[in-house]
């Protein structure tokens, strides 16, 4: 069976990754800064390496192992962004997919899977994203267009290369344990006129979206990893408030996002309508439809 190769794997998308590929009966090589991991004591096909993989070492010696690499290693975007924590999120992404892709071994990995995000296209109000849009400005958009720039290079060893575009990942943990508080304590509703696009995706469609590219040897290039309907960022509180039978009629004036929040909060007030246009061409088939059945799957409704 292929050796698969994960950055990030003690991350909330990472664990599902490595999971749900284990369960398939691939070798694992999970990496990531955490000391342990608890898949080493459940399976004998997980092995952990704790690395900071923005620094090159011996870590790399895996990556010229592996068949398949999935890089989902970055720092959490979700803290308030000093100049020194927006060099780290900057860092933890391209360093870490540079040093990947220059230690790879041309006509070994035959496939890598890295990450991006749909911050790439900015502030877009009303416009239709699909995966040949140009990308927009502001520091996520020039982090995201980096970190491509970096993994595309792989395609110069023959590697078959595929970028995720990420929208907000909807599970038990990431963005959704930080929205959810306020919303139990009645307290939760719609960020600055809630207008703007929300593109979201739920976990269990970007893990089978992510085996379905692994496993098609056809299928590469640039992903929106998104669900098929993006909704107002109104409707997605709604819809939040909905199935926690909590209101959402409390909104977060814009002013005081950004008087709290900071930079990230600019980045949050910010409409990306992003659609999944390559992976409905390739035939990818989204277990989650709309943002509605993808809340009421994950709150057990």
């Amino acid at each position: 069976m292929k050796k698969i190769l994960i950055t990030g794997a003690s991350g909330f998308i990472g664990k599902r990754v490595a999971r749900l590929f284990l369960s398939k009966g691939y070798f694992v090589t999970g990496m990531g800064t955490s000391k342990t991991h608890l898949f080493s004591r459940k399976s004998q096909r997980f092995e952990w390496v704790s690395a900071d993989t923005a620094i090159e070492g011996k870590w790399q010696d895996h990556v010229a192992g592996s068949d398949i690499i999935i890089n989902l290693a970055g720092r959490n975007i979700f803290r308030y962004w000093t100049k020194k924590y927006k060099q780290a999120i900057y860092d933890s992404r391209i360093l870490t997919t540079r040093n990947i892709v220059n230690a790879i071994e041309p006509g070994k990995t035959h496939t890598l899977l890295t990450t991006s995000a749909v911050g790439i296209y900015g502030d877009r109000k009303e416009n239709v994203l699909t995966e040949k849009t140009e990308p927009g400005r502001g520091f996520l958009s020039d982090v995201c267009k980096d970190w491509e720039k970096e993994g595309l290079k792989a395609r110069q060893k023959g590697v078959r290369v595929s970028v995720m575009r990420l929208g907000v990942v909807l599970g038990n943990e990431g963005a959704l344990s930080l929205m959810t508080p306020a919303f139990k304590l009645f307290a939760g509703g719609p960020l600055g006129d809630g207008r703007q696009w929300f593109s979201w995706i739920h976990i269990k469609d970007l893990e089978k979206a992510v085996e379905f590219i692994v496993e098609n040897s056809d299928i590469e290039g640039i992903f929106n990893f998104t669900g098929p309907t993006p909704v107002r960022q109104k409707q997605f509180a709604k819809s939040l408030g909905r199935v926690l039978h909590r209101p959402a009629v409390i909104p977060a004036p814009a002013f005081m996002v950004k008087v709290v929040m900071g930079q990230l909060g600019k980045a949050f007030l910010q409409s990306q309508r992003a659609v999944p246009k390559h992976l409905a061409d390739v035939g990818y088939p989204f277990l989650f439809a709309n943002v509605d059945t993808a809340l009421n799957d994950i709150f057990g409704k």
